[in-house]
Order: C-alpha cells, then sequence, then structure tokens
C-alpha cells in the first residue's frame, strides 16, 4: 500500500478537486495536517467517509505550523510577549481534538528559522512547541515535526521526545549524522522523503540511500512540494518517490532497493509511527 505521511487535502483540493479520488483510486494511507478547525474539519469528514466505504484510511492531524506567529505579525497583529494568548483560540482546540481522542498526531509542529522574518518569531515558536509536546505527551499521540535550519533546537529537546510515542520528522532536512543521532539518543524517530530526494536535494538523497530500512516514510506535502513542471504535487507522486528512493537505496547498496520491497516496509513503518493496527 502506498503512503503518505505528511499532506495537507484541504489545500490539495483547491488546486486539484479531484484529489481525493485520485487517493482513492491509488490506495493510499496518508496521515493529514490541518492548522484550523475548519481544515481540520474538512479532513475529519474525508476520514468518516473513507472508514464507511472500507476506502484507505485517511488519518486527521491538528497543530499550529511553525511559520503562523510570522503570517500574524505580518497581518499586523501583535507579535511580542504573551504569544499563547495571540493562539489561544487554536490552542484551546489543539486540546479539545486531543482530548475527544479525534486525533491522529499533533502535527506539523516545530521550528522554522529559515530566513528573517521566521527568526523574529523564534521566541513565540518556542513557546507553541512546548504546547504541543506537552500535549502529544499527555494523550500519547505521535508528533510531526516541520523543521528548517533549527535542528539544533530539536537536539534541545531530545530527552523529552524519546518520551513521544513517535516523532515524525516531515520532509527530513537533516544531515545523516543528526538522523542517527536522534535513533541513538533513544528518540522513536522515522525520517519522512518527499519529492525532494527527485530535486537534486543532496543530503535529502544521501539519508533516504542509507537510513535503516524501519525508521523511513514517504511524503508528497500535497500540494507544497511539486516536481518542476506541476503545479502541485499529489498523490500521483507516490509511485515516482518509491522508484526514486529505491534507485538510491540500490545505489548505495542497502535494503529496500526495490519500488515493491520499500513500498511495504514504508507501509510498515507508517502504521508503526501512526498507531493505526
Amino acid at each position: 500500500m502506498l503512503t503518505d505521511a505528511h499532506c495537507h487535502p484541504f489545500d490539495l483540493e483547491k488546486v486539484f478537486p479531484g484529489a481525493e479520488a485520485e487517493r482513492r483510486r491509488l490506495g493510499v494511507l496518508c496521515a493529514a495536517s490541518a492548522t484550523d478547525l475548519k481544515e481540520f474539519e474538512h479532513n475529519e469528514e474525508l476520514s468518516r467517509r473513507a472508514k464507511a466505504e472500507a476506502a484507505p484510511l485517511l488519518l486527521p492531524c491538528f497543530a499550529l505550523h511553525p511559520q503562523l506567529p510570522a503570517a500574524y505579525t505580518a497581518e499586523g497583529k501583535s507579535g511580542g510577549s504573551g504569544t499563547q494568548a495571540n493562539f489561544k483560540d487554536a490552542l484551546a482546540t489543539l486540546e479539545t481534538l486531543a482530548g475527544q481522542g479525534r486525533l491522529a498526531a499533533i502535527g506539523e509542529t516545530g521550528f522554522d528559522l529559515y530566513n528573517a522574518a521566521f527568526k523574529e518569531t523564534e521566541k513565540i515558536q518556542d513557546e507553541l512547541f512546548a504546547v504541543h509536546l506537552e500535549t502529544a505527551l499527555h494523550y500519547e499521540l505521535p508528533l510531526v515535526l516541520h523543521v528548517r535550519r533549527a535542528m539544533h533546537k530539536v537536539f534541545a529537546h531530545a530527552r523529552v521526545l524519546k518520551k513521544c510515542k513517535s516523532v515524525i520528522f516531515h520532509s527530513w532536512s537533516g544531515t545523516l549524522g543528526e538522523g542517527e543521532t536522534l535513533l541513538k539518543k533513544g528518540v522513536n524517530a522515522f525520517f519522512s522523503f518527499g519529492t525532494t530526494i527527485m530535486l537534486n536535494h543532496h543530503e535529502a538523497m544521501r539519508c533516504c540511500a542509507v537510513f535503516h530500512l524501519t525508521s523511513i516514510l514517504t511524503e508528497t506535502d500535497a500540494p507544497y512540494q511539486p516536481l518542476c513542471g506541476s503545479p502541485c504535487s499529489s498523490w500521483g507522486d507516490l509511485p515516482r518517490i518509491l522508484a526514486a528512493a529505491a534507485a538510491l537505496r540500490r545505489q548505495a547498496g542497502t535494503k529496500g532497493a526495490s519500488p515493491e520491497e520499500l513500498e511495504v516496509a514504508i507501509e510498515t513503518n507508517f502504521k508503526k509511527a501512526f498507531g493505526v493496527y
């Protein structure tokens, strides 16, 4: 079964109205991210329909994206101290959904220090991440992380992250050594790869090639990681991502050197990471 560890169905359907039909046709099991209640309820309805019709599952997830504080500030709203008050409603939604057992995972949360605007909100990101991490631990939920130029912040939390049910690194942007160190520190980490391994991202390609077969996942980040010439990424990209990953592993001489073998292993990894039995 094809699996997608991270995607945005609500946003994808805006640019690709036939997205859910494609997912079902391909038989994709996926984890769906949402950053507000409207998005989450859309994904939850897709999940309900999939269950009722015995279609591949869509797992609803929720979190405040680490880029949100910068967008919030750009809109002229407060970005200073008292940040949790600024995001009070969203954090209340997070707690409610987790408490009601409606979440498959908390994500995507994390840290983004990619540019100056994001760096200016680092303190806010720290505050929000602390809430997400505490909620994941309290409700024993997987944690989906978005991390750009901020791996040092992940390592600062490694002692607590190893208490999490699982930690899924969406679009892994770290190094081979960083990934191996997280596993050695006892973090139940899974490293997800998408179209970046087909877009000449050398470190992502290297990691995908040699990480242990039991720790890798595939994703689309649909619609946000399109291949060259495509308007968006979608579930139709997954067979090509699998083929590219298998080719990298074949060249490196590691297990998972055929798309078929890799697909089976990654399905197992996905189910372990998200607690699907």
